[in-house]
């Protein structure tokens, strides 16, 4: 039952971050070639480096094209559809949420399968959801959500050490799956709609020469 709702969240996440890439394309008006870039990109993007650092080979695309044939269909349905959304930034923040909701489930699960500890695990899951929408927008000339003051990584972890703990305190799997993506979905859209933000670093003024002298 959990393989089967991973599959199902792993076949979802890569669609719904690929439509994160297209609508990023069609921000920055690319044609179609460019649409399937940053789609493909960021659908198998953070699952691509995540199974990098695990080594395992050949990564899950390589076995299973069907990744990279979902990632392609969904960047020519956006390239003709587009134009729909009235506001295709806030359509885009709103479906990675929920991409990001699924692949730090999906990162975290396959790194147990891998034998990592739960604590590697969790870091898996960050990297699986968060990844491929910095290489996306990166190549689409945007700033990284990660680096924005938003609550972003933060939901991400949340989730997978739900998925996670939720696993090793004895909770059935599927239980623990479904309450990780709800958890960082949750946050990620509480943040969203409220505008929650972390505390940053604010710049102090140094100690005085004079001060510092006397010691």
């Amino acid at each position: 039952m959990l393989e089967t709702l991973i599959t199902i969240l792993d076949v979802l996440g890569v669609a719904v971050f690929a439509v994160t890439g297209a609508l990023v394309a069609s921000r920055k008006q690319m044609d179609v070639v460019g649409f399937a870039l940053l789609a493909t990109v960021t659908g198998i993007g953070g699952g691509t480096l995540r199974d990098v650092v695990l080594g395992l080979t050949p990564v899950f695309w390589v076995q299973k094209p069907i990744y990279v044939a979902v990632c392609l269909v969904v960047a020519v349905i956006v390239f003709f559809a587009a134009h729909i959304p009235e506001s295709r930034f806030r359509l885009l923040l709103w479906l990675d949420a929920i991409g990001l909701s699924m692949f730090c489930v999906v990162g975290a699960d396959r790194a147990l399968d891998a034998g990592t500890t739960p604590f590697i695990a969790i870091v898996m899951g960050v990297i699986t959801a968060t990844m491929g929408g910095v290489i996306r927008d990166v190549l689409g000339g945007e700033i990284p959500i990660i680096l924005r003051r938003e609550v972003y990584v933060t939901a991400a972890l949340a989730g997978a050490a739900v998925f996670v703990l939720r696993g090793v305190a004895g909770m059935p799997s599927t239980i623990a799956a479904i309450s990780g993506f709800a958890v960082c979905l949750a946050i990620r859209g509480l943040a969203l709609h409220r505008g929650w933000s972390l505390p940053v670093y604010r710049p102090r003024p140094g100690r005085p020469p004079a001060e510092i002298d006397r010691r």
